[in-house]
């Protein structure tokens, strides 16, 4: 059995799927990673754009990032054949909960119901001082008379996502803690497996007893734990997967 067929056989023989993704799921959406080679994306440090202390100490440099690079790419991103495939395998009560490091949104633009964000979400942007919520294109517009943005409170503005520095939101770990306990398998999908506390979620998974699957371009530390590993385009794999295994 290839590992084409042991994955197919490993979705459809599973009823309590867990999907654990990452920013390779997302870079095939157009979404370049962290320190994503060539383009604006590596004009900013994300060591000084995405660290909370810098962001309370000086907020432009993280506004003038997403005013150039992140508001453009993350506004036109649209959701990938492996969004859809994890939508189909929701649909068709396999999937129980997608577990993401993205902050991109892109999982509930395709349909998700499901979804545990590890990391907050980029598209929703708060009030430091009420609490007050704003989307993208409402801070993106204010962005045009202020920098940096200021509620109308005239309190500082945040996006819901965590910082380097900061904790993973209690609520979040811990339902994905519960899922990972629970799942019967557990697809990692366009994640590195190397930033922490996030990348032991599939380790829990498998010490539970769930068959582990890894679909990554790259290898990832924890290749010998899976019963199958595809370095590929998770967009060719799962869309073939679902695609093959359901028609």
């Amino acid at each position: 059995m290839d590992s084409m067929e042991r994955l197919r056989e490993i979705v459809e023989t599973s009823d309590r799927i867990v999907a654990f993704t990452g920013a390779g799921l997302s870079a095939e959406s157009g979404i370049p990673t962290y320190r994503g080679a060539g383009g604006l994306w590596t004009k900013y440090d994300p060591n000084i754009y995405a660290n909370i202390d810098h962001f309370l100490r000086d907020p432009t440099y993280y506004w003038n990032f997403f005013q150039e690079v992140r508001y453009p790419i993350i506004s036109q991103a649209q959701p990938n054949p492996a969004h859809d495939a994890l939508v189909e395998l929701e649909r068709r009560k396999l999937l129980k909960t997608v577990i993401t490091q993205n902050i991109d949104g892109l999982h509930q633009m395709a349909g998700s119901q499901n979804v545990i964000e590890l990391h907050g979400n980029t598209r929703r942007i708060g009030c430091m001082e009420c609490g007050k919520e704003y989307s993208m294109d409402e801070v993106y517009g204010k962005l045009q008379d202020q920098l940096p943005p200021r509620c109308d409170c005239s309190g500082g503005l945040k996006p819901r996502v965590v910082f380097f520095g900061e904790s993973l939101p209690f609520e979040a770990l811990e339902g994905a803690n519960d899922a990972v306990k629970d799942c019967d398998a557990c697809l990692v999908v366009g994640s590195s497996l190397v930033v922490y506390p996030a990348a032991m979620l599939p380790v829990l998974a498998s010490e539970k007893g769930a068959r582990l699957a890894i679909i990554n371009i790259d290898p990832t530390p924890l290749d010998h734990m899976a019963e199958v590993v595809i370095n590929d385009s998770a967009g060719d794999v799962l869309h073939t997967v679902v695609k093959g295994g359901f028609e």
